[in-house]
């Protein structure tokens, strides 16, 4: 496992694709498949089953994994 410079908690901008120039918070770090978690970017819609949580079902927007490549940290 590769050991990174960026860990969870760390304000980190998008450097490309669709959320590119954003600025947001790192929520979980995946370091075997050297993906990171960023909040508020690559947002999909995930259908969920209806459940004692949900009672009705439908659609949430989760965050999902992006390359660890694909951010740096931000400069404050």
């Amino acid at each position: 496992m590769a050991k990174f410079k960026i860990k969870k908690g760390d304000l980190v901008e998008v450097i490309t694709g669709d959320d590119k120039g954003k600025k947001a918070k790192i929520l979980r770090v995946l370091p075997k498949t050297s993906q990171v978690i960023v909040e508020g970017c690559k947002v999909a819609k995930k259908a969920v089953k209806p459940s004692d949580k949900n009672p009705k079902g439908g659609f949430v927007d989760k965050e999902m994994p992006m390359h660890i490549s694909n951010v740096k940290k931000a400069e404050d």
